[in-house]
């Protein structure tokens, strides 16, 4: 298996810290407000990567924190007149909603940083122990003069950075471009005692020691979005490895963006969404099989007309296994196969599929792989095939989702499969009664819904068109 390190930019051989367990941190969103979609793909790609080394054979220590105090939330409670910690206990709430539908796992630990201000005091005071932090005016920054490989994830030069920063800003750093550990208090705000006055965390450090508490000083992977790259993480190496005496992360793994009809995101542009709001026009799935037909390192693009592509390519994945369920059902064919033996053209798939997986993750070759099997599928298995044979076709096409977090036999509510069985139930009864008029007129309903209803040997089949 040969995975992406941002940290080499080039493609390595995936070798674990050890034999059978990885351990991995991903970044999680900041509550003060429903996901987007831009916090879906980092939610999907690396659920998926999870999914994929678990069923490799790992066990994967699996790590996602919350941000629940920050800017962001004390802005949002002052506007709804409550306080910081309501605000981040609603929106973890919802964002567990949204995660649970797109069918993400719930990590091996999802940790607060407002239940870690223990271990992130004492990590800062490592840290100015060691000479890499000092404290100024009831702050404490990071003295990024201590670390000489700052700059090395993001391949930032600190001279040019330098240069163009502006002195401004924070006049109680030494230079611009130390960040801050730990902030004194502001009045109305939430703050925690510390040995150097009342305060609360900087956001860089909730990371460096929420891994180390839950992982180790050194972890196989860490992973977020592009934009985490500079500064977040590569604020995040310093502390840690200056805090740890040790390597912080072995490998570095970033999802790329996405654009909404090619425009970066943003309210002023109108194409802000929440994942919410999108999921009432598209199921969970849609979403993610959608994020999933991209190479989760490029940049992919946000349209009605791809995830109309992307919802119809599913829809067609799931008409395959429902007519293999159907044919094991109703078919009568034979139990078994001549000789015992199933095809191995039929094997050729699920390779195709772990190449793909293996070369960095490339989940978008990994479902062509699936698009090939349901091709072969329905050009090769009939309802006369031997139950055998359709058997281990509904295994290997089940499975194969199943790592990409799809779940064939999930009903989608907004699929209206529950109507659909309804109207054929009726066509059905009016043909026995020989009642064609009311049978055309109920194809024509579900035509009109989308799908397309074919009467065979062994009764009504319908897909979506």
């Amino acid at each position: 298996m040969r995975l992406y390190n941002t940290m080499s930019r080039k493609k390595e051989e995936f070798e674990p810290l050890e034999a059978n367990r990885i351990k991995m941190y991903v970044c999680g969103p900041t509550v003060y407000n429903l996901i987007h979609i831009g916090n879906a793909r980092p939610y999907v790609v690396f659920d998926t990567i999870r999914r994929y080394l678990e069923y490799k054979g790992y066990h994967v220590d699996y790590v996602q924190n919350f941000t629940d105090i920050d800017d962001k939330i004390i802005r949002q409670a002052a506007l709804n007149n409550t306080d910081s910690g309501s605000i981040s206990k609603k929106y973890i709430g919802e964002a567990f909603k949204d995660a649970d539908g797109l069918s993400v796992k719930r990590a091996t630990h999802h940790p607060l940083v407002t239940e870690e201000i223990p271990e992130i005091i004492a990590m800062i005071e490592n840290l100015i122990n060691g000479g890499f932090a000092y404290v100024s005016n009831n702050s404490v920054y990071f003295d990024i003069k201590a670390y000489p490989d700052y700059g090395k994830l993001s391949g930032k030069n600190v001279d040019d950075l330098l240069a163009g920063a502006r002195i401004d800003i924070d006049t109680n750093k030494n230079n611009p471009l130390d960040f801050i550990l730990w902030k004194s208090a502001k009045e109305g705000e939430p703050w925690w005692d510390s040995p150097w006055g009342q305060g609360r965390p900087g956001w860089h450090i909730e990371c460096s020691v929420m891994a180390r508490k839950y992982l180790g000083d050194t972890i196989d992977i860490h992973a977020g979005g592009e934009d985490l790259i500079f500064p977040h993480h590569e604020n995040e190496i310093a502390q840690s490895v200056c805090a740890n005496g040790a390597p912080f992360a072995k490998y570095w793994l970033h999802n790329g963006f996405i654009t909404v009809d090619s425009k970066k995101m943003s309210k002023s542009e109108g194409n802000f969404f929440t994942l919410r709001e999108i999921s009432e026009k598209y199921p969970y799935e849609v979403i993610r099989f959608f994020i999933l037909n991209g190479h989760y390192r490029s940049p992919i693009n946000f349209s009605e007309e791809l995830v109309q592509a992307a919802k119809n390519g599913l829809g067609r994945i799931k008409n395959c296994y429902k007519n293999l369920c159907f044919m094991e059902e109703k078919a009568p064919g034979s139990e078994s196969l001549p000789g015992g033996s199933l095809p191995e053209d039929m094997k050729v798939f699920r390779k195709r599929f772990i190449d793909s997986m293996d070369d960095d993750f490339n989940t978008a070759d990994a479902v062509t792989a699936i698009y090939e099997l349901v091709k072969y599928i329905n050009v090769n298995i009939t309802a006369n095939s031997p139950k055998e044979l359709i058997r281990f076709a509904a295994t290997e096409l089940t499975q194969l989702c199943d790592i990409l977090g799809i779940n064939l036999a999930a009903k989608s509510g907004s699929d209206n499969e529950d109507r659909i069985n309804a109207l054929l139930e009726e066509r059905g009864k009016a043909r026995k009664d020989k009642n064609w008029k009311e049978s055309d007129r109920i194809r024509d309903e579900l035509l009109d819904m989308g799908v397309i209803v074919e009467d065979k040997r062994e009764g009504q089949v319908w897909s979506y068109k």
